[in-house]
């Protein structure tokens, strides 16, 4: 018996809606604290070199490099929390926020002056949320849910 063919653009039920996952729950929660603890730990590294300027390492020196490391992954993590259930434009302001303040951070470390680094941190923030929104603006709907 011969069936019609559907329609270009027209998705039948039988048509997978996302690509298949390959991992494991428990393998997407260990690679999520894995980026937020390697990243941080890259992130109070440099903040850690920037303050030193080239001297000697010291005590003081490696507690800044920590904690920067340590607050840079709770923040990492609270926004992957907190983002996916935020509308894109809020969406886009969350992580233009954090990356203009991480950015803004390790840029005073260098001994540049306040009005310096907030103005390179708004920059580095503003075309944050350019790329973001624009991304997030393609590719979600109004109500924040994925096109498929």
């Amino acid at each position: 018996m011969a069936h019609a063919a559907p329609a270009s653009g027209v998705r039948t039920r039988s048509a997978p809606t996302r690509t298949p996952d390959v991992f494991s729950e428990r393998t997407h929660r260990a690679a999520k604290w894995t980026t937020a603890v390697g990243l941080g730990l890259v992130y109070g590294y440099w903040v850690a070199a920037n303050n030193r300027a080239g001297g000697p390492i010291t005590g003081w020196n490696l507690l800044l490099g920590f904690v920067s490391a340590f607050v840079f992954a709770v923040l990492w993590l609270g926004g992957h929390a907190v983002a996916p259930r935020l509308r894109r434009e809020l969406h886009s302001v969350l992580w233009a926020v954090f990356a203009g303040c991480a950015f803004g951070f390790l840029y005073s470390e260098t001994g540049a002056s306040v009005l310096r680094s907030t103005g390179w941190a708004l920059a580095v923030a503003a075309s944050t949320f350019a790329a973001l929104f624009f991304r997030f603006y393609t590719r979600e709907d109004a109500d924040g849910h994925r096109i498929r």
